[in-house]
């Protein structure tokens, strides 16, 4: 494609976004009941206990690494879903075939990534914020580790997607690396209690360092500086839409 279709690429964009609104009590509605289900296990069976070292209640430092969770996981299932769908279904020749450049399709998918990801962790605070004592710190921090965390997971998922052939290739990257990585990444310990071994494992998972700036934005106190992550955490972004700009151009596993 030599020129720009931003009309495509919004029709794309707002494609996505429709697909996922469509199913409301699984986007939406789910994240909402499983926050209260939170609520009610960790609330209650913790109680006042404080985090060490953060000077803070266990609670309130579980609800933004949970809402951060909430929101890579749906980010990556937005795109992975779409994809695959798209593929077993033999209509993901019609999306390469549109005069709509690569950079634009790329675009359109990691922005509705995005719309699911803070829908989702709205949903989430909304609930659970009335029954803590956090509030936003950093909005800018907020913004940047929720964009781009959405657009990291939302890329994997694009990868992932065209890389599968089968609902079960999905659900095995889901099962076998997202989730994982995303449970050991501090949401439910603060990386300070575990023996030094491990504090280093924990440093080199990629999602540590997304649920620890988001957890910061709100409580001001973290396991590493937010700040200095920025760079290697939009870096990051740069570097997953490059890569899916790449691969969707040369039809990486699409035209099987």
């Amino acid at each position: 494609m030599s020129t720009a279709n931003p009309r495509g690429m919004y029709t794309i964009f707002r494609r996505e976004v429709h697909r996922f609104l469509k199913v409301k009590m699984q986007t939406i509605v789910t994240p909402a009941l499983t926050a209260m289900l939170y609520l009610v296990v960790f609330r209650y069976a913790m109680g006042d206990r404080h985090v060490p070292g953060l000077g803070t209640d266990y609670f309130t430092f579980l609800v933004p690494g949970l809402a951060m969770m909430a929101m890579l996981q749906n980010a990556f299932a937005n795109t992975s879903s779409s994809l695959i769908m798209g593929k077993v279904m033999g209509m993901q020749i019609y999306l390469l075939m549109a005069p709509v450049s690569a950079a634009e399709v790329v675009a359109a998918f990691l922005a509705a990534a995005v719309v699911r990801g803070v829908i989702v962790a709205s949903v989430f605070l909304i609930v659970l914020m009335p029954f803590t004592g956090i509030h936003l710190l950093h909005p800018g921090i907020l913004l940047v580790y929720s964009i781009c965390g959405s657009m990291i997971m939302g890329g994997l998922g694009l990868i992932g997607g065209m890389w599968a052939k089968n609902f079960d290739n999905v659900a095995m990257v889901t099962n076998f690396i997202v989730l994982p990585l995303t449970f050991l990444s501090g949401v439910f310990y603060s990386v300070k209690q575990l023996p030094h071994t491990w504090q280093i494992l924990n440093h080199a998972n990629p999602f540590f360092y997304l649920i620890d700036g988001f957890r910061y934005s709100f409580l001001g106190v973290g396991d590493t500086n937010p700040f200095a992550s920025v760079g290697i955490v939009i870096g990051s972004a740069i570097f997953i839409f490059s890569l899916c700009w790449y691969l969707w151009r040369i039809g990486w596993r699409m035209k099987d």
